[in-house]
């Protein structure tokens, strides 16, 4: 017997990120389903979960990394990266210039490790341009970049190669999305495919969705169908020419680079009393401030106050830099 956490089924794929995220999901035993629970071995106790007692069947032992299995030379062994993203059944790896000439090698092992994975890419340059895209390399597996990729109880479809999206933010947009009250009007102004738009749309009244990349607009068009949600508006253009003409109870800013650029646009956008979820980079040694500052300087040039309701690191991105968000409410 092996202590388990039990959940209902649709909260399942949720629940077995955090586990993985908290490094307490137990390795190499398969799921438990009974009716309409799921039950997940963990090493220990895990606080704001129903704890039980249950067996489970051993998996056949599989790499725990594809690094166990991998063949590069001993000198660069020790720059093999710990992790990469999978969206959807494919993976994406950021290698540095040496370990390049072993990249299939690179690319077989993870194949090798993770059996869903069906397509191994690396990064061939930083997230650039308009759209926020970047080059990627083949690697290994088939060779395409179009995938369904599945979180928080919704799917969606996408080309890693044509927009921008992150699997690492699923915790970020589940929290916003437990922040958010039942008919809400949302203007999520970069939008992308939609992970933001189409789980509020399961609270929201109405959620417009806009972005600038056409590529995005198609798919966003493609997982309203998908999660079935008619109430999500996908809104193809620059969202200067947008904001101002809605106003919304929750604005989501999910552009870290550029977001500071849109304050004006956010703020002239949201209810009174309605509240805007910032993103930013920021340094580890002023994490908050600068972006604070901007925010409370451009509300006052528009006549408007704001509240600072919260602040968090979201992840690192860099040495040293962060992913930062503040949520604040306009006045």
């Amino acid at each position: 017997m092996m202590l388990a956490v039990k959940v209902h089924k649709r909260d399942a794929e949720r629940t077995r990120r955090m586990l993985m995220e908290l490094g307490a999901l137990a390795r190499g035993y398969a799921v438990k389903r009974e009716g309409a629970f799921v039950f997940f071995p963990v090493m220990r106790p895990v606080e704001g979960f129903e704890l039980i007692e249950a067996s489970f069947e051993r998996l056949e032992r599989r790499p725990h990394s594809y690094r166990e299995v991998v063949e590069v030379p001993d000198e660069v062994r020790p720059l093999l990266p710990s992790s990469f993203d999978i969206v959807g059944d494919i993976a994406i790896i950021e290698l540095p210039e040496e370990l390049m000439p072993y990249g299939r090698a690179i690319g077989e092992a993870i194949l090798k490790a993770h059996r869903h994975i069906k397509a191994v890419f690396a990064k061939g340059s930083a997230v650039s341009g308009e759209y926020r895209v970047r080059e990627l390399i083949h690697l290994a597996g088939e060779r395409r970049t179009e995938t369904t990729h599945r979180e928080n109880g919704i799917k969606l479809r996408l080309d890693v190669a044509r927009v921008y999206f992150s699997p690492r933010l699923a915790t970020e947009r589940m929290r916003v999305f437990r922040m958010a009250r039942e008919g809400e009007v949302v203007f999520d102004m970069f939008a992308g495919v939609g992970p933001y738009s189409i789980l509020l749309a399961k609270k929201a009244g109405t959620v417009f969705a806009c972005d600038i990349n056409p590529w995005a607009v198609r798919y966003l068009e493609e997982n309203r169908k998908l999660n079935r949600v008619s109430n999500v508006i996908p809104i193809l253009g620059d969202v200067r020419g947008i904001a101002g003409q809605l106003k919304a109870d929750r604005v989501v800013m999910n552009l870290p680079k550029f977001a500071r650029e849109f304050l004006r646009e956010a703020i002239t956008s949201t209810k009174k009393g309605g509240v805007v979820h910032y993103y930013g980079f920021s340094h580890e040694e002023y994490l908050f401030g600068e972006h604070e500052r901007i925010i409370l300087e451009t509300a006052e040039e528009l006549g408007r106050g704001v509240k600072i309701l919260g602040r968090r690191k979201v992840r690192p991105y860099a040495p040293r830099q962060f992913n930062i968000a503040i949520d604040f409410m306009v006045l």
